[in-house]
């Protein structure tokens, strides 16, 4: 089984070219499981079937593993013993029957409106950055967008007179999304007072959301803003530049906007990851009931 696994592996790393931490991943979990069947005196990959993968599981919930991590090992060994099956190594694939553990979704931190406003509130406008820094902002809760998708934005992205901007998503999907007039005001008097002053040419390429240096922000950078701005507004919460898109999905159903058409807006491709926001809703709509109503508490 030992060489087997070896044979596996150099297959994930040359054929597949998986990256070495990926292929270290898949070694040490199943490792872990050709050192339990030798626990259970079973040394023939064909003698691996359906109870001992289900006793390895019962095991590591045993110990305390989480769902993910369980997730995780169910599909190392999803992809080891299709790769034995499909080259006759065994008889029969033993992970057919297995079923993926429950991942407990964990609800997204949003801002209330209160707490957004205050943080939209906090950028110094009277300087390049803070301009910058106030429509980008503006931006990513007007329109939902992902960091990445912020930061990518480039000059002819944005069409300002329809009120609508361009963003490439996710497996460079591109789509359009509507953009509220607040942030068209902001990004008009960015573009007119902040963004030349940080322009650099031959360096800006055309990016909207420039850097210091000119340059398109990272990831980090925007963290930092998102971050920096987050506590002069004084909010008790974890905000991350991810919390303006569940906030922006949260308060337009909140405003009575229909699932499909947050999910459009979102770039979802499958519903179900829309319909975490309608749990969020709910818990909203308790809260104002445990509030307001005189026997709601």
């Amino acid at each position: 089984m030992k060489a087997l696994l070896n044979d596996y592996l150099a297959v994930l790393k040359l054929e597949k070219n998986l990256s070495e931490n990926t292929v270290v991943s898949y070694r040490t979990d199943l490792e872990n499981l050709l050192r339990f069947a030798q626990e259970k005196n079973i040394s023939d990959e064909n003698e691996i079937d359906y109870k001992l993968l289900n006793d390895f599981f019962i095991e590591l919930m045993d110990l305390g593993v989480s769902a993910s991590t369980s997730a995780r090992y169910l599909s190392s060994f999803k992809g080891f013993f299709g790769y034995l099956k499909k080259n006759d190594y065994i008889q029969k694939n033993p992970t057919e029957r297995l079923s993926s553990p429950r991942l407990s979704r964990k609800l997204p931190e949003v801002m209330t409106f209160n707490e957004m406003e205050r943080l939209l509130d906090a950028p110094d406008t009277s300087n390049p950055l803070g301009l910058r820094d106030k429509a980008m902002l503006e931006t990513m809760y007007s329109s939902g967008l992902r960091v990445s998708e912020a930061i990518g934005l480039k000059m002819n992205d944005i069409f300002l007179n329809e009120e609508i901007i361009r963003v490439l998503g996710k497996g460079s999907k591109e789509r359009v999304i509507p953009i509220g007039e607040s942030a068209i005001e902001w990004i008009l008097r960015y573009l007119k007072e902040g963004r030349p002053l940080l322009e650099k040419k031959g360096k800006s390429q055309n990016i909207l959301f420039l850097s210091t240096r000119g340059t398109m922000l990272s990831r980090m950078g925007v963290w930092k803003i998102v971050d920096k701005y987050a506590k002069d507004a004084e909010i008790m919460k974890a905000v991350h530049p991810h919390t303006f898109r569940h906030s922006f999905a949260t308060h337009l159903l909140e405003g009575g906007a229909d699932l499909r058409s947050v999910q459009e807006m979102l770039g979802h491709s499958d519903i179900s990851t829309t319909q975490i926001y309608t749990h969020i809703d709910r818990e909203f709509i308790k809260q104002v009931h445990r509030d307001f109503h005189p026997r709601g508490k």
